[in-house]
């Protein structure tokens, strides 16, 4: 069995997955974060400390140094490998919001084929016209691949015209389909909320961050060494990392966080609604009856 808990950034997944893990040992945790893999970087992703987990094992954090790009690939690859370790009776339970980690474990998702060569190219033309230049490249040869990705996403506009010059195909096609799935290779759950009640949530949780100490960890991770791009990138670090080079105040930075997040969040929200695969429940402890009673099955 393999359980799935997605839904938007800040909804309480990661709650209610400790809570769950607690009540029933034999579920295993595993996240779905594409920014959860970097080491360092813990406010920022809401990843669990050691207090949090209290014993709890919380795996697919911490595989890569922020230095490092991370891939889809990378993530199924690990997923496979931390899967097949589990101690027999054991269950794991993927809990996350990023949608292609999602379906590289639930999906038996096509990675694209990679090319330095046309990547380095794309790159360089970025850097003369810009993203936005090169997100309506994309719009004309993808359109769906672009309504799901920001303007300014460098890293992913790359990728996806990287993946149609080597292919021929839209890069949309790799993922999944809008009105056709498959049958899971496991359970999904979904935990949602009233968007206004998120939208506060996430403006309080970006002011708590901060005053737990992001911005020091992100004056860490710029002395560590470089960064790769989708660690630079990363919503609210990209935004302190400016701070911390004295591009902008902190007092700009914080709003342009919350709406990047509360953007993010209506976008996670989109993916995983045209899933008809996905349970979805408002209240978590109905949900997490529902995951029990799914496991003493």
């Amino acid at each position: 069995m393999r359980i799935g808990l997605v839904g938007a950034t800040g909804v309480g997944k990661t709650g209610l997955a400790l809570e769950l893990a607690r009540a029933d040992p034999r579920l295993a945790l595993f996240s779905c974060d594409s920014m959860a893999v970097y080491r360092g970087m813990n406010l920022g992703t809401a990843k669990p400390g050691p207090e949090e987990l209290g014993g709890i094992s919380y795996h697919l954090i911490d595989l890569a140094d922020p230095g490092q790009e991370f891939s889809v690939a990378d993530y199924q690859r690990a997923a496979e490998a931390e899967e097949s370790a589990l101690a027999p009776g054991q269950v794991p339970l993927y809990v996350g919001g990023t949608g292609l980690y999602v379906s590289a474990v639930f999906d038996r998702l096509a990675i694209p084929p990679s090319d330095p060569d046309v990547r380095a190219s794309i790159e360089a033309e970025l850097g003369v016209v810009g993203p936005a230049a090169m997100h309506r490249r994309l719009l004309k040869l993808d359109p769906l691949a672009a309504s799901r990705m920001e303007q300014g996403n460098a890293r992913r506009i790359v990728r996806a015209l990287e993946v149609i010059a080597i292919t021929g195909r839209p890069f949309s096609s790799f993922g999944p389909g809008l009105s056709s799935y498959s049958e899971p290779r496991g359970r999904l759950f979904g935990l949602q909320m009233d968007f206004e009640l998120l939208d506060q949530r996430i403006a309080a949780r970006v002011s708590e961050l901060i005053e737990l100490g992001w911005l020091d960890e992100c004056e860490r991770l710029l002395a560590a060494g470089p960064l790769s791009r989708t660690a630079s990138q990363a919503i609210g670090y990209h935004e302190l990392f400016s701070v911390l080079r004295g591009e902008i105040e902190l007092a700009e930075a914080v709003p342009v966080i919350v709406r990047r997040t509360r953007r993010l969040a209506r976008r996670q929200r989109s993916w995983f609604r045209r899933d008809p695969r996905i349970a979805w429940r408002e209240d978590p402890a109905e949900l997490g009856s529902d995951l029990l009673e799914l496991l003493r099955a």
